[in-house]
């Protein structure tokens, strides 16, 4: 598939405390594997735009945009919700996050690429229409979507397989039905949202321990009568690789094999019903190497797919 990697150096100016998880280091892992896997010279990579006011408001009230661009510090940084905090800087990267699904979209249905990963931060599944929450600022797979929606592609499908829940994914979406939303994610754990399901609604939550036998389960009992029932017309992917054996913020046990594998089902997929494309958000993901190395796997398995 004709796939690119959108990303750009202010996504690492946004800073938190000491020792959080979600820093920019996340994003050096991902290059560096890049680089060493040697996929940089067979995949386009691209520089995010800066998004425009407007398309945080696809997705996001007044009020929230307001609320955050109102607390940007001129020094230090400022807690927005206990778990995220935002420095002088933060708004230059949430442009160019947002931004880089603003480009993904257009390049697509343009006809210039297949699929498209946007190695970003901060991320965005938890943060709703009305509240930035769990290191998220703004929603940027929901506001990509959303533009999607705006340019013409009616019917959309979004698979989240971050190990939370992206329940900020699923607020915004929840009554629209042109837009699947399927999950998987621990449970119980943050951010402890009530299971449920609807038409467009596929919730799969997982114990503690499961594993890719688990996950191949899901993709292939829950989420694949869904998708081929809904034909969408586009597919967006929450990638988050906390879930991975390695990353102590969770309690799952996929490895990079388990992500190469889902990949290429949701490629088969997206080819099997002539979808106008795929765009892929980095989401979580906070132990380095495995970040680096499950990422690369996702993304080689969107190129290598014929």
């Amino acid at each position: 598939m004709r796939t690119a990697i959108i990303s750009h150096p202010h996504c690492r100016k946004h800073k938190m405390i000491d020792d959080h998880p979600e820093c920019p280091e996340r994003l050096d892992a991902i290059n560096d594997r890049l680089l060493a896997s040697g996929l940089d010279i067979a995949i386009e990579q691209k520089q995010a735009p800066k998004a425009q006011r407007e398309h945080y408001l696809l997705a996001h009230d007044e009020s929230l945009v307001s609320f955050v661009e109102s607390k940007i510090p001129t020094q230090g940084l400022v807690d927005l919700d206990g778990d995220t905090w935002l420095c002088p800087d933060s708004l230059k990267a949430i442009e160019r996050a947002v931004g880089a699904g603003i480009l993904a979209v257009d390049e697509i249905l343009e006809g210039n690429l297949d699929a498209a990963f946007c190695s970003v931060r901060p991320p965005g599944h938890h943060a709703n229409r009305t509240t930035s929450s769990g290191f998220c600022v703004f929603n940027n797979l929901a506001i990509a979507v959303k533009y999607a929606q705006s340019k013409g592609v009616k019917r959309i499908a979004i698979v989240d397989f971050d190990v939370h829940h992206g329940n900020g994914t699923q607020d915004i979406f929840i009554d629209d039905k042109n837009v699947l939303f399927c999950s998987l994610f621990q449970h119980p754990f943050y951010p402890n949202t009530v299971v449920e399901n609807n038409t467009t609604l596929v919730n799969s939550p997982l114990p503690i321990a499961s594993d890719g036998n688990d996950l191949k389960a899901v993709f292939e009992q829950q989420w694949l009568p869904k998708l081929n029932a809904f034909k969408p017309d586009m597919l967006f992917i929450s990638a988050g690789f906390d879930a991975h054996l390695e990353d102590d913020m969770a309690s799952l046990k996929f490895v990079e094999e388990d992500y190469r594998w889902l990949t290429e089902q949701l490629a088969r997929f997206s080819e099997q019903h002539n979808c106008r494309g795929i765009v892929s958000y980095l989401e979580g993901g906070y132990a380095l190497s495995a970040l680096g190395r499950s990422a690369i796997a996702h993304v080689k398995a969107l190129v290598d797919y014929e």
